[in-house]
């Protein structure tokens, strides 16, 4: 389904890349102004010719192959060779080091001894 929806997406992107470059350009007509054209510079383009309306059925086309792309994109299945294998157990965490002394330690001095008396 989704080779299909991609297959017809660039068909009808090339095919209306086409379509716009045949149609003439809104501003052909204003060269023509002086050499005595019988059609009216700014005033109404009259009906629809038949690639502008090639055009905009191409274009809707286009836009729903784009959101079909997109939904399909977003709810497509991912398949992986790591589905049925299970976790090796996590290996034991390390001891943690002894905190470091923020002071240099001070050497115990020998207590002397108490004479015993008796």
């Amino acid at each position: 389904m989704y080779t299909l929806v991609v297959v017809l997406h660039v068909l009808v992107c090339l095919f209306l890349i086409a379509i716009v470059l045949l149609q003439t350009g809104k501003g052909a007509d204003i060269g023509a102004v002086f050499g005595g054209s019988s059609q009216t510079l700014f005033g109404s383009a009259g009906p629809g010719t038949f690639l502008s309306k090639l055009t905009a059925i191409a274009a809707v086309i286009f836009m729903v192959t784009s959101l079909g792309l997109a939904y399909l994109i977003s709810h497509r299945e991912t398949a992986s060779v790591m589905k049925g294998v299970q976790s090796a157990p996590a290996p034991p965490a390390p001891m943690a080091p002894a905190p470091l002394q923020t002071q240099p330690a001070v050497p115990k001095l020998p207590v002397p001894a108490q004479p015993q008396t008796k």
